[in-house]
């Protein structure tokens, strides 16, 4: 599966939840909030001020990594 900006965030961790850190580490803190879960990357990238195409190249690389 490849992540894009529209993936929303709680898919992505049901899939791969050791993309957690990755999602930490944008200040995304409130993983388990219904609200955050059913984001978009590119929404969490927009509230967090981060570069969506970075994050998306870091997940895919994990995800691919099976990481």
């Amino acid at each position: 599966m490849t992540i894009t900006k529209d993936t929303i965030i709680g898919d992505i961790l049901n899939i791969a939840p050791q993309a957690a850190p990755l999602f930490l580490s944008i200040g995304m803190h409130c993983l388990g909030c219904p609200a955050s879960r059913g984001e978009t990357v590119e929404q969490a990238c927009a509230v967090h001020g981060v570069d969506c195409e970075s994050l998306l190249a870091k997940i895919n690389e994990l995800i691919a990594a099976g990481k």
